[in-house]
């Protein structure tokens, strides 16, 4: 699976540079993220943990351009992509974002090789490339001998490596997964985990996932733990 050119190791791919994010106003307000920073450089895999409510989700959506901070600047490939309009950020998603969230989201009437080629269409990827790239995507995880299968004739792992496959057709520069593992028993868990780090070494994709999984964060490459919506730690 051929991948779009990466960034040099030394510049960021996504950076959060005092990112704030408050919902609600006055005695009302909540403050889900305060001045949160982080820099990540490209093909890594890097967790963001914490409690429910530490803001780990909410700093993913800012990174993926599905919210807006309240205060401070989110920089993609160094571009500084806070006050772009709903149709550059749609843009953005669209060809170099991949999104993954926790409920895998497939089409249950569709097979496996459709709902990929469906989110194909929607990424604007031309019908000459289409088939090419949903079969290239669903080998890569492992799942092309299935591909006809619809989700209700998968398990819960093979679900999710569907969802990757649909999120990572299009070839995004950066992966973004919202607990992809926590619907899963420990074994697929380890099987998602694996097509992560396959995507990491051998295609050079970016991924940052939420979980509070200990298990996980032996894996990956960086964490980043948020508390009160503040980042505490980084190792």
């Amino acid at each position: 699976m051929n991948v779009p050119y990466r960034l040099p190791e030394t510049e960021p791919i996504i950076e959060a540079v005092g990112v704030t994010r408050t919902f609600g106003k006055g005695s009302a307000a909540v403050h889900a993220l305060r001045g949160a920073n982080l820099s990540i450089a490209p093909g890594r895999l890097v967790a963001l943990r914490g409690r429910s409510g530490s803001g780990k989700t909410t700093l993913l959506n800012m990174l993926g351009s599905l919210d807006r901070p309240t205060d401070g600047a989110i920089y993609f490939k160094g571009k500084d992509i806070t006050g772009w309009s709903d149709k550059q950020r749609n843009e953005l998603r669209r060809t170099e974002l991949g999104l993954i969230f926790q409920s895998f989201a497939l089409v249950p009437y569709m097979s496996a090789y459709e709902n990929v080629e469906f989110g194909l269409r929607i990424a604007g990827i031309a019908a000459s490339k289409r088939r090419e790239y949903a079969e290239q995507a669903l080998d890569f995880v492992g799942l092309k001998p299935r591909m006809k299968h619809r989700p209700f004739e998968l398990s819960g792992g093979e679900q999710q490596r569907v969802a990757i496959a649909r999120a990572i057709a299009h070839r995004p520069s950066l992966l973004l997964a919202d607990e992809p593992t926590a619907e899963l028993d420990s074994r697929m868990g380890l099987q998602v985990m694996k097509v992560f780090k396959d995507l990491v070494q051998q295609e050079r994709m970016t991924i940052i996932l939420t979980t509070h999984d200990p298990a996980i964060m032996e894996i990956v490459d960086q964490v980043y733990a948020l508390e009160d919506g503040h980042i505490v730690e980084q190792g």
